[in-house]
């Protein structure tokens, strides 16, 4: 590299500089923490010259070059390091293999620091992780940022080494979660979750006691029970489980679930604002099962790996939290969960989060001064940063094709034409779906069925659409005969099915059955969820109401259903449908 850093880059730069920053990045993780701080620290300062060098030698490097040209940031050789003089080296990486010099080291944590035990690259033992190597130490150079007092006396503890060298700064990403809080509805629209819907985020860190090492098959499980149309599931994985199996490994290792509709976010950024989005956090040992609960959602343990150090918050946070048994049934684990926690007082993680965090909004504003204290440069003019609010998150979800449909009838409803509370027609129907790469039909009885529903046009494995009882349009008919039209090519088309559901334009479906008869359905009360408003009644919902029907043996014509998704919606909503005979 000739620019800005080298021999005669003083011949080439357009932009001076007094200072020269170098960013030792090293693995992806690291790398993705500097880039969400760097520049709230630096803006708008031309009297800082920054350059990045990559340092080859982790094994989980694999991205982080990617993720800094994609930045577009100037990265020099690793070697050309020993050649440079800057006034400060920063890195989010403790185990980088710095050349001799004088100037200092600052080292960030790229979690919630020094909370477990890794392999040491450079010997075959463990290490705490975040602590740069003695010999940097030693030398007085390197500067540690921690986010409480308690973690200066607990680093001190294990690693003595560390004493007089911790700057108390706080934690940049814990504000930034923090102050997200009131966008909170944007992000959960971004990502596709409905208001009655929860969100279940899976949080993982990485190595062999994590929780995706242990229950690989979790997410897909966690789809398979809870319903559809009431929960979501995301998963979080830590970046060096990406940087050392590859993207292509892990959406093949969880290709059931993505199928489902698993909210899969990528390493870089998006995690945070849907974390944000959770109604509920199942972790395990990492650092964002602690940001979870620092941001008061419920949170359960599916795993706790014995790296975790004693006496940390991490540690801490494990006696506590309830634990989640991932072979057990898991809609009444979840569900227990959210309503054990909104029933307490207080939040039980309140104790744990007061220890590990110092009180949040300043992290940015200390890390500048502790940065420009080392560069030895007075502090700019400017207002001190604050934390903003994250960018809305792209959804990752591939859209669900197929789905397993359980329907019950109420009984009193199905056998009496009124009672004191039921209306004449008017029948109660429980709907449960599924996706069908999860799902799995359960034992019927008298009042209760289960049937597949597809959308043909859009499932890519033909046997689904084959098996379908229920096969579903992908896009609303311009009116009812050409719903008609659909449905009789598309019944011919899959000769095992028994209906054929199209929404049309004017808000209603059409669900037309084999023998050439139709349903028309519409909806009386609040869109289902799941349905825009003004986008008419969702075929799916109308299909289950006339397959209940039909397998009851109760006409599907002039009457009245009132659904019930997972046997009543989270906010109590019942969706009422008007079922009559379509006009020819």
């Amino acid at each position: 590299m000739r620019v800005p850093v080298g021999e005669d880059a003083h011949r080439w730069r357009t932009f001076p500089g007094e200072r020269t920053l170098v960013v030792a990045a090293r693995t992806l993780t690291s790398t993705i923490r500097i880039l969400e701080v760097l520049p709230a620290l630096l803006r708008g300062d031309a009297r800082i010259t920054v350059v990045f060098a990559h340092d080859p030698g982790s094994a989980f490097s694999d991205g982080s070059m990617d993720l800094l040209h994609d930045s577009g940031c100037r990265v020099m050789p690793w070697e050309q390091l020993s050649y440079v003089e800057p006034d400060l080296i920063l890195s989010a990486s403790e185990h980088i293999d710095l050349p001799a010099g004088h100037c200092p080291v600052l080292v960030l944590p790229h979690g919630v620091g020094f909370q477990k035990y890794v392999p040491d690259s450079r010997a075959s033992r463990e290490r705490l992780s975040g602590v740069v190597p003695d010999e940097l130490l030693e030398a007085g150079r390197a500067w540690l940022a921690v986010s409480h007092p308690e973690q200066e006396r607990q680093l001190t503890a294990a690693h003595p080494k560390t004493a007089g060298r911790t700057l108390l700064v706080g934690d940049p990403c814990l504000d930034e979660l923090l102050v997200s809080e009131d966008r909170r509805k944007d992000y959960r629209d971004a990502l596709g979750i409905q208001d009655n819907q929860r969100l279940v985020m899976v949080s993982s860190t990485w190595g062999p006691t994590s929780l995706i090492a242990r229950n690989p098959e979790l997410p897909a499980r966690l789809l398979g029970q809870l319903p559809w149309d009431t929960h979501r599931v995301g998963l979080i994985l830590h970046p060096n489980v990406w940087s050392a199996h590859g993207a292509w490994h892990i959406r093949t290792l969880q290709a059931a679930a993505l199928d489902a509709g698993l909210l899969l976010m990528p390493p870089v950024h998006d995690w945070r604002p849907a974390l944000v989005a959770a109604d509920a956090v199942i972790g395990d040992h990492g650092s964002v099962t602690l940001y979870g609960a620092a941001l008061g959602r419920p949170t359960a343990l599916a795993a706790h790996g014995s790296e975790a150090v004693p006496g940390t918050a991490s540690a801490d946070l494990a006696r506590i939290a309830p634990r989640l048994d991932p072979a057990g049934g898991l809609l009444a684990q979840v569900d227990g969960l959210m309503r054990d926690h909104a029933g307490r007082r207080h939040d039980p993680y309140a104790d744990v989060v007061a220890r590990a965090f110092e009180p949040p909004g300043t992290a940015l504003a200390r890390l500048r001064e502790a940065v420009y204290d080392l560069l030895r440069l007075p502090l700019p003019a400017t207002e001190a940063p604050r934390p903003r609010a994250l960018t809305t998150p792209a959804d990752p979800a591939t859209p669900v094709t197929s789905w397993i449909v359980g329907t019950r009838l109420d009984a009193d409803a199905a056998t009496e034409t009124e009672t004191e509370t039921t209306p004449p027609g008017l029948l109660t129907i429980d709907v449960s779906r599924f996706p069908s790469s999860v799902g799995r039909e359960r034992p019927e009885t008298e009042h209760s069925f289960w049937h597949r529903a597809v959308k043909p046009a859009e499932e890519r494995d033909r046997r689904l659409s084959e098996n379908a009882s229920v096969l579903l349009g992908s896009a609303p008919a311009p009116d009812l005969a050409a719903a008609r039209h659909w449905a009789r090519d598309t019944l011919a088309r899959w000769p095992g099915s028994l209906l054929a559901a199209n929404g049309v334009s004017s808000g209603v479906c059409l669900v037309s059955l084999r023998d050439g008869s139709a349903v028309e359905v519409s909806s009386t009360g609040a869109p289902a969820p799941g349905t825009a408003p003004g986008t008419g009644t969702d075929p799916a919902l109308a299909a289950s109401a006339v397959y209940a029907c039909l397998r009851t043996g109760i006409p599907p014509y002039g009457i009245e259903a009132a659904l019930r998704l997972d046997g009543a919606a989270a906010d109590g909503r019942e969706i009422r449908l008007r079922l009559r005979p379509a006009v020819p």
